[in-house]
């Protein structure tokens, strides 16, 4: 994932990806190889549209509950060395479970895995010698993990999908709100965002940043860009609905959740800013992070999206909000 923002920034504008594998002009699935060869592409594609100090670099997601959390801060700290100070970590529980069995973890443990996974990421974060316990791991006893970052620390931010008690608990610990935006309105998840605030208030917090994920495809006119990814969509919708008991998904229903009040950013540029802006207003965000593959949407489109987002949704959003600021 990388975002661009400027020095004292109202909004920071973010792209991702779960690095889906894609398939090429001739319908046929590239190799895992290519795909992640693709991801570094269009990763030096996002940089081009913004000055290389100004990019962060962080997960769409990182599943800590099948991680291990001294792990995924040296990588994460290691990465902040090698970018200046511009890494950053989205920790997670995570949708998707396949890793709990790879790793050896059981389902039964899901809450109390993530419980102190996130307890002792959190005190690693503090960057001085560390004396934990718990279940799910190995002690530690007033142990520094390296390498220690430069600046500010490590920002981590906690992936949320509609959980109040994730919400408290995000702000027990003082860390941004990622709010997983991936279906119905955008604007349901207010009650949540006043939880985190109230909360936040309540245990003598600073105001929390809040930041919102959603899924996406930017073309040069509406039509296209929804003609390009209902295919795809609809099929990523059904092989995961296959595995959860969903049922098939209409086009009617893209169409709606595509449109100006859904969860999916679909559309041309002007189509795709107007969004962003409304529920940056709707939410308070400090963050809007646009995901912007969808099973196996291919690499080429996938690049095209970049370029839009970059070079033509970025500046409209931020004209946008100015001049409603400004009014």
């Amino acid at each position: 994932m990388a975002t661009t923002s400027d020095a004292a920034p109202a909004l920071e504008l973010g792209l991702d990806t779960f690095g889906d594998v894609t398939a090429d002009a001739g319908g046929d699935l590239l190799s895992h190889a290519q795909v992640i060869r693709n991801i570094v592409d269009e990763a030096v594609l996002a940089a081009i549209a913004a000055r290389t100090h100004q990019i962060r670099f962080g997960s769409a997601v990182t599943v800590l509950s099948s991680d291990d959390p001294v792990r995924v801060y040296e990588r994460f700290a290691t990465l902040d060395a090698l970018s200046n100070g511009r890494a950053e970590v989205i920790i997670g529980r995570g949708s998707f479970t396949e890793s709990f069995p790879l790793f050896g973890y059981d389902l039964g443990d899901y809450e109390v895995l993530f419980e102190e996974k996130l307890d002792l990421f959190v005190q690693l974060l503090r960057e001085e010698p560390v004396t934990w316990s718990g279940t799910t791991r190995a002690s530690l006893a007033d142990q520094l993990v390296y390498p220690p970052t430069e600046g500010d620390g490590l920002r981590t931010w906690v992936g949320v999908g509609g959980s109040p008690q994730s919400v408290i608990r995000t702000a027990r610990h003082g860390l941004p709100l990622m709010l997983a935006i991936i279906g119905g309105e955008p604007r349901r998840f207010t009650p949540l965002v006043d939880l985190y605030h109230r909360a936040t208030e309540e245990l003598g917090r600073p105001r929390g940043l809040v930041g919102a994920h959603s899924p996406g495809h930017i073309a040069d006119t509406d039509e296209q860009a929804r003609e390009e990814y209902w295919p795809h969509y609809r099929a990523m919708h059904a092989r995961i609905g296959r595995e959860r008991g969903w049922g098939e998904i209409s086009r009617l229903q893209f169409d709606a959740t595509a449109g100006p009040d859904g969860a999916l950013f679909v559309g041309s540029p002007e189509t795709v800013a107007d969004k962003i802006v409304r529920t940056v207003e709707q939410l308070g965000l400090s963050r809007f992070d646009l995901k912007y593959s969808a099973g196996t949407l291919s690499h080429e489109q996938m690049m095209r999206t970049i370029e839009l987002y970059g070079t033509e949704v970025a500046p409209r959003v931020r004209e946008k909000l100015a001049v409603r600021s400004a009014a």
